[in-house]
């Protein structure tokens, strides 16, 4: 088994939809780098990043 590590010594990141603060997950483990959101819930409702301008 792996050396038990505080959850304060983890590496953090801000989500790019909330704002607040989240650590590293071990399902993470591979793709880090690529993590933008704490959760499914604000991944979904993020804005699709492709440049388009709403027009009303």
């Amino acid at each position: 088994m792996g050396k038990m590590r505080k959850k304060s010594d983890l590496p953090q990141k801000i989500c790019a939809t909330c704002g607040k603060p989240f650590s590293w997950r071990k399902k993470w483990k591979k793709d880090w780098d690529q993590v933008k959101y704490c959760s499914v819930r604000c991944r979904s409702q993020a804005r699709p990043d492709d440049g388009a301008k709403l027009v009303t």
